[in-house]
């Protein structure tokens, strides 16, 4: 059994996990490459969030679903880069609107630098990310847009927030369905496009892919409130300081208040309040959420949403790539423990 990938993926076929080592390692190179520029300092700026490292988990599904085609096709490593470069990007534009101190573990690059610099190192990635993709093909061009398209889309939604006729909890996830599943969804579908992939695949993987990244973003919110930040690298509670609310706090918003829970009272008094000001009620809040019955309904969605996705792979060929894509289903359930 080797380990490859984000979150301790486990393969055991040995010519499985040769391809994907390559594939990965051919995208890293790839990238680093990618984000050159004559100037100096934006070399050192677009290199910031890949030296600072990362799950790479865009990658990795377009390398196991292009196992269902040729996965020494030409296009697969590109469409990769692709992916991540556009996932980069966001980041950087990410942590300016969270003002958000941390990525990856290191310094933002808003904090590190400032916001304007930060910006224009998400636009540049965003236009290397060009510059690979139009040697694709006119389909991968219109594929990517389309998803860009979705991603933005997704980013407005949450800035404005949903409309008083919208049940939030459905507008935060057609959220993360554009800003989180739009772009996973694409990692699946190039992976088994560029490998030539019957059509029927290439859809089928579209769809896990989508659902699978709605699972990794959920399981993302329960870790925001449940980890210490060792696993995805940023602050404890930095939603819930922003008062960004997410998959747990819109499930406590739909439960009837406990009268004959004090906790419950109160951690609702908190989370009406400006949490930003007061590092005190802040700490409070998240003490107070992590015990809260919603964060286990919150577990709960999660898994379900893993399910659907390995679901979705039955009709598929038996196969290591396909065990590897239902382990991380099972990656879900870890995560959120």
């Amino acid at each position: 059994m080797t380990v490859v990938g984000p979150f301790g993926l486990s393969v055991q076929d040995r010519d499985l996990t040769r391809d994907v080592q390559a594939g990965m390692e051919a995208v890293e190179a790839a990238l680093i490459e990618a984000v050159k520029c004559d100037v100096p300092f934006i070399t050192v700026t677009a290199s910031h969030l890949i030296e600072a490292g990362g799950k790479r988990f865009r990658p990795l599904l377009v390398m196991l679903a292009a196992q269902f085609g040729d996965p020494g096709a030409p296009g697969v490593v590109p469409s990769a880069v692709v992916v991540e470069l556009t996932h980069l990007a966001t980041l950087y534009h990410d942590d300016v609107m969270d003002e958000a101190p941390v990525r990856r573990g290191a310094p933002s690059a808003n904090s590190r630098w400032d916001n304007s610099v930060a910006i224009l190192t998400g636009d540049f990635l965003f236009s290397r990310a060009s510059q690979v993709l139009s040697d694709l093909g006119p389909d991968a061009v219109r594929v990517q847009a389309d998803a860009f398209e979705r991603l933005v889309t997704g980013q407005i939604l949450e800035t404005v927030g949903p409309r008083p006729e919208d049940d939030p909890l459905r507008h935060y996830l057609d959220v993360l369905s554009g800003k989180t599943g739009s772009l996973i969804a694409v990692s699946c579908r190039f992976g088994a496009m560029m490998a030539g992939a019957e059509p029927w695949i290439v859809d089928l993987l579209t769809q896990y892919g989508e659902r699978i990244g709605t699972a990794f973003q959920l399981a993302d919110d329960v870790l925001d409130i449940a980890s210490d930040g060792h696993e995805s690298g940023k602050t404890p509670g930095t939603d819930l300081r922003e008062g960004v609310p997410t998959l747990p706090v819109l499930l406590l918003r739909q439960m009837p208040v406990d009268p004959a829970d004090p906790e419950d009272a109160r951690l609702r008094e908190l989370l009406a309040t400006d949490l930003a000001a007061d590092d005190a009620a802040h700490a409070e809040a998240l003490r107070l959420l992590r015990r809260h019955p919603a964060l286990e309904r919150a577990r709960r969605e999660t898994l379900r949403y893993a399910e659907e996705a390995r679901a979705l792979l039955d009709p598929l060929p038996e196969c290591p790539a396909k065990a590897a894509l239902q382990e991380l289903c099972d990656t879900v359930a870890i995560r959120t423990m």
